[in-house]
């Protein structure tokens, strides 16, 4: 059988942990950000909610240097859970990077269309009051066939570009709040909260799961590393993106807080954009930002259909689904088939339109979480020293309490119903693919 090429270095973990964490949400949805907790929660529920994930980081760097596989979840837990456990970890965590690659495919044409207003015309139908714009899909569709491409042919072709996205990113960030720093004024930030302090916080500290989720995507490539890689670097690499994640957002929520009063703005496209060109009275600050977006855009969506496909064709590889998708391509050592489901996938997912940006924040927060709690009771499970069962503990209950915030409807910022119905049709879905596995299975053994 055919092995994954083994070409990563650790600079490559970096941008994929990093870049796979780090999107566009900062642009296009900050003003519900800002709504949920104001200036100073939105602040506070980044840095409490990235600060929480810390003991998990560290629960998937002992994991990964341990166990090198490109299940990553679903090979931990399969180590002390039943395989019905293995597999809903494996089909959440499916889910929380999958449903990134639609959002970002459907972000890219809003975008565009902020660019060029032209392109906000030749409406094909409204989706929750929100228009589809054909020239929205044709970018869209065009993103995730070149992203699929890309990661067909080869994983150092996919990391190279992702390095340079992902740099690109920072340095261009570095650039547009250095200028709006000095434009700004402390009087901007009222309101600091726009509920009490504690359910401001608590309001932002429910999506940072989603917006934190790909630090462990790290795993999902391990198996590509190169034979001079270090294990140590695994564990390294995860923590410098969380941490890197935390000091991301925090400063692009102060700084948008702080070059122009926020409040004025809630429900304006492009929040972060129209702060700083008010700020600086120009419009190439927007350019700055605009390129910074689309760098953070393609990178973030690379990302996490690197971390989507290789969990699929773990998956598969493992006979939990179609075994097909465990396939790889024998001149590109790339899993092909589980790339292309990707991305088909992804292409029919985002003819949903706008109306997938919030909702899937929320359900993609619920995924990850499910997936960072059964990777760190695992971690309990194995029995390592005591100090280290401590670690896994809170993470687990980091975990946990991440669910609960969303789950239980007495909780401020709860699911609602097409939250329950867009979870619940994954969850479906993930129990009939399995029944049918499990049938082929036992017709072959019969």
């Amino acid at each position: 059988m055919p092995t994954l090429a083994r070409k990563l270095r650790v600079i490559d973990y970096f941008t994929l942990g990093w870049g796979t964490m780090v999107g566009v949400g900062w642009l296009v949805v900050m003003d519900d950000w800002l709504g949920r907790g104001g200036s100073v929660g939105g602040i506070l529920g980044f840095a409490i909610g990235g600060a929480l994930l810390l003991p998990i980081g560290y629960v998937y760097g002992q994991l990964v240097m341990a166990m090198p596989d490109a299940a990553g979840e679903v090979a931990y837990t399969a180590k002390v859970f039943p395989q019905s456990v293995s597999f809903a970890t494996g089909w959440m965590m499916m889910l929380a990077y999958f449903i990134v690659c639609p959002w970002e495919a459907v972000a890219v044409g809003k975008i565009a269309g902020y660019i060029f207003p032209s392109l906000d015309s030749h409406e094909l139908y409204r989706i929750a009051g929100k228009p589809v714009y054909l020239p929205h899909i044709v970018i869209g569709l065009a993103l995730t066939a070149l992203l699929t491409l890309l990661n067909y042919r080869g994983i150092r072709l996919s990391a190279t570009f992702q390095n340079w996205t992902t740099f690109g990113t920072l340095a261009l960030f570095v650039v547009f709040v250095a200028c709006g720093a000095t434009k700004g004024a402390a009087r901007n930030f009222p309101p600091l909260f726009t509920h009490t302090p504690f359910v401001s916080v608590l309001l932002v500290m429910q999506i940072v799961p989603y917006y934190m989720t790909g630090y462990e995507s790290v795993a999902k490539a391990a198996e590509e590393a190169n034979p001079e890689f270090r294990a140590r670097g695994f564990f390294k690499t995860i923590w410098m993106a969380i941490i890197v994640g935390i000091l991301f957002y925090t400063i692009v929520i102060a700084a948008v807080s702080f070059v122009a009063p926020w409040k004025d703005l809630i429900g304006k496209p492009f929040m972060t954009a129209l702060a700083f060109e008010r700020a600086i009275g120009a419009r190439w600050i927007v350019s700055i930002i605009l390129v910074s977006a689309l760098f953070s855009l393609f990178k973030v969506f690379n990302g996490n259909l690197v971390a989507s496909s290789r969990l699929l064709f773990a998956m598969g590889r493992r006979g939990l689904l179609d075994s097909r998708v465990a396939q790889v391509h024998p001149v590109n050592q790339t899993p092909s088939v589980a790339v292309v489901c990707i991305g088909l996938a992804t292409a029919a997912c985002m003819f949903v339109g706008d109306a997938i940006l919030v909702p899937i924040s929320e359900v993609g927060s619920v995924a990850s979480a499910i997936g960072w709690l059964a990777a760190c009771a695992a971690y309990y499970r194995m029995g390592p020293i005591a100090r280290e069962r401590y670690v896994a503990a809170i993470g687990a209950t980091v975990g946990l309490m991440m669910i609960v915030m969303k789950v239980v409807p007495y909780v401020p910022g709860h699911f609602n119903g097409y939250e329950w119905l867009a979870l619940g049709i994954w969850c479906v879905t993930g129990f009939a693919l399995s029944w049918r596995q499990r049938a082929l299975i036992a017709g072959v053994r019969a």
